[in-house]
């Protein structure tokens, strides 16, 4: 076993992750998008460590439930049989804590406990009638907090007695444990120091849902050393009711100096199209963490074919419950017929249990399958339709999901309290929907109910401020010369609007700027597309994940068209440049973007391309290019002979090469022949490693091997 076997299979971005560097980089945070394999990058990070010479023992590694704790377990000692790695949840690791050892005394002892301290759940009501007792309100005090040290003066004094009953009892509750914990740390040095050099490494999972005191629980064990490796996602912070705080995400770099952040974008979970409502959510968030979910599996739904369909997500409007359910059993039906589905393929998602329990009588009365259902005798019944609510729906995912509830008050909730309070609550809100949404796999539909009974009344119900507005397509028609006319009016007003706003977004946005850019080529490009009236098809874009995007990355395609610019970046959802005629630097405000985004410019009489490349490769200002090898427009769907230069320069920089394929992108500008919508398709083809290549070939020369190679690929796929 070596470090190579263990690596395999990442793409670019996991690969980094599990490479990092503390010493040199310092703590790691990981943004790890929904469906992005953060419990492979976890587990392969613990296995990489202890293939580089980290005793298991000195490895922690925090989850929040047991169930996670062993499935990590399992995936680690798959390698490594009975390794020592301390691998459990914040309550197990504080109960740990407790029990040990510092030097004559345990750590309880230490703490006044006579005997080992034996947690229990919470009895809720005893602890409410105590506070009652001692005049606490409840608002004041929550059963976690008993052992806290940062309660106000008159509160401490109340408690104390009741403290002192739990130390002498040894009857603590789960609840406790972490603030135990804590209060061993930060009042005994000697403590202190015995835990800090007992894990030399700390890995914490779900790092969005740790709350306050778990927080301080790791930061006090860490100490000021940087080796803490932290995985989640700020968009799935949906916990903030049991007092996780998103604030030690949104914190990580100013909390940990000299820090770095990944972000882990591949989504090996769900179709394209799913991805992008999924992205539209957080189209307002700030950009510092924003993340862009691209979709890396080629065959999700354990390879049914209504995965490669790559549907739109629906919207379904029904004028009452009875319509709604009867358009979810139709469709049900329709697709087991149609597609081969298991019943356990399928899944009704809600914001609230109450509406849980509507649908799993309503499923019952149509006579259809639910998982799990009591009512179906003994045995659990595995292979039924998945009725969840959110919030428990969070780490599955089907093939299909009907989203209900899609009306304010259902999803979003109600939010109360002061304005500040309502906020919080309707971002908490907004992750929730996106942690809805991005547990559908092939095939989505949001439904919204006109009106429900709800709680003994009848409701009329406004459609949710979440639902996707898709805008309309504008059906007039005119002579295609005003028609270019009109085009090129509007996509030059849009580029001269945002160089007008630069110094402002500049000042906005400051270091995060270039995050904001590409973001903004992403919408500038969908701006054209419905400008021109193009219906793009994006085919085998999941190939995109086998791309290592931090080594130096040349797109190869086919040129019909000035369109194929916008058409490619939508294709591979990232910025590139291109190589582009001397002539189009004088063109207002096209010029600046051009430069913005990296075009290199040539003047093909005069040659020189290739020096022009290289300097902007060796200056790193184009570490990704999208090169037409044919060098100039085709006339025709077929190639036209490559030039090598571009494919020599892959072999030089030991690029990636990427070919991608176009077709009927002639037809939206060069060609057009009326107004109408214009189909444009694009498929994405396997990547080629020219550096290794090169290796073999032991020279530079693009005609022997790499350059025979991409022409054939992209002739069979034209």
């Amino acid at each position: 076993m070596d470090a190579d076997s263990i690596l395999k299979g990442l793409n670019g971005d996991q690969r980094m992750a599990v490479l990092h560097d503390h010493k040199q980089n310092g703590a790691l945070l990981i943004l790890a998008g929904a469906g992005s394999g953060k419990t492979s990058v976890l587990t392969k990070r613990i296995q990489y460590r202890i293939m580089s010479g980290v005793q298991p023992e000195k490895i922690l590694a925090l989850t929040f439930t047991a169930k996670a704790a062993a499935e990590m377990r399992e995936r680690v000692e798959a390698l490594f049989p009975e390794a020592g790695v301390r691998l459990c949840t914040f309550h197990s690791l504080a109960l740990f804590m407790l029990k040990q050892k510092i030097g004559e005394r345990f750590a309880y002892e230490i703490l006044g406990f006579n005997k080992i301290p034996t947690p229990k759940e919470t009895d809720q009501r005893e602890f409410l009638r105590e506070l009652a007792r001692r005049k606490i309100p409840a608002a004041k005090l929550n059963r976690e907090e008993l052992f806290s040290e940062d309660l106000p003066g008159a509160i401490k004094k109340k408690i104390s007695p009741l403290q002192k009953n739990v130390i002498l009892s040894g009857n603590v509750v789960f609840e406790d444990l972490i603030y135990l914990a804590i209060r061993l740390l930060e009042t005994c040095e000697k403590a202190r120091e015995y835990f800090q050099s007992l894990w030399a490494e700390i890995l914490v999972d779900e790092y969005q849902d740790i709350n306050p005191s778990q927080y301080r629980l790791v930061k006090n064990i860490l100490g000021n050393r940087k080796e803490l490796f932290v995985v989640g996602d700020d968009d799935q912070a949906i916990y903030g009711f049991r007092g996780a705080d998103i604030g030690n995400i949104r914190r990580f770099q100013a909390d940990f100096k000299d820090s770095t952040l990944i972000r882990l974008e591949w989504n090996y979970r769900s179709v394209p199209n799913v991805l992008h409502l999924a992205n539209d959510i957080f189209v307002n968030k700030p950009v510092t963490l924003r993340k862009v979910l691209r979709a890396g599996n080629p065959r999700g739904s354990g390879g049914n074919r209504i995965f490669t369909e790559n549907r739109k997500p629906e919207v379904w409007v029904s004028d009452n419950p009875i319509e709604e359910i009867e358009k979810i059993k139709t469709a049900i039906h329709s697709l087991r017929e149609n597609y081969g589905l298991q019943w356990k393929n399928f899944a009704i998602l809600v914001r609230y249990n109450r509406l849980r329990q509507y649908f799993e009588e309503a499923l019952r009365e149509c006579e259809l399958p639910i998982a799990g259902d009591p009512m179906a005798g003994d045995e659990v019944l595995e292979d039924g339709i998945h009725i969840e609510t959110v919030h428990a729906s969070k780490g599955l995912q089907y093939a299909v999901v009907f989203y209900a509830g899609l009306a304010e008050g259902f999803t979003p909730g109600k939010c109360e309290g002061n304005r500040k309070q309502r906020k919080a609550q309707m971002d908490e809100e907004r992750r929730l929907y996106y942690v809805g949404v991005t547990r559908a796999e092939s095939y989505l539909v949001l439904l919204y109910c006109k009106q429900r009974y709800w709680k003994g009344k009848l409701l009329k119900l406004k459609p949710s401020r979440f639902l996707p507005r898709y805008p309309k397509q504008p059906r007039w028609t005119m002579p295609v010369i005003l028609f270019r006319i009109y085009v090129v009016i509007v996509v030059l007003g849009y580029m001269l609007a945002h160089i007008l706003a630069l110094p402002f977004i500049l000042v906005a946005y400051g270091k995060n700027f270039n995050t904001w850019f590409e973001g903004k080529i992403q919408k500038f490009s969908r701006f054209c597309m419905n400008v021109l009236r193009v219906d793009l098809e994006i085919k085998d874009q999941a190939i995109l994940s086998k791309v290592d995007w931090n080594r130096p990355v040349f797109v190869m395609g086919n040129h019909n068209s000035y369109a194929d610019i916008p058409v490619m970046f939508l294709s591979i959802e990232r910025i590139v440049g291109f190589i582009a005629k001397a002539s189009l630097r004088f063109i207002p405000f096209l010029n600046f973007w051009m430069h913005k985004i990296g075009c290199i410019f040539i003047n093909r009489k005069k040659g020189g391309g290739g020096a022009l490349i290289r300097e902007a490769m060796a200056s790193g200002r184009a570490p990704r290019l999208c090169l037409f090898p044919e060098g100039t427009r085709g006339k025709s769907e077929a190639l036209s002979p490559f030039k090598s230069g571009g494919f020599r320069l892959a072999l030089e920089s030991h690029a990636i090469v990427l070919p991608v394929v176009i077709r009927g992108t002639s037809a939206v500008w060069e060609r057009r022949k009326n107004t109408g919508r214009c189909k444009v398709s694009v498929q994405i083809l396997e990547p080629i490693d020219a550096g290794e290549i090169e290796k073999r070939q032991g020279d530079n020369d693009p005609r022997k091997e790499l350059m025979p190679l991409v022409r054939s690929r992209m002739e069979a796929a034209l």
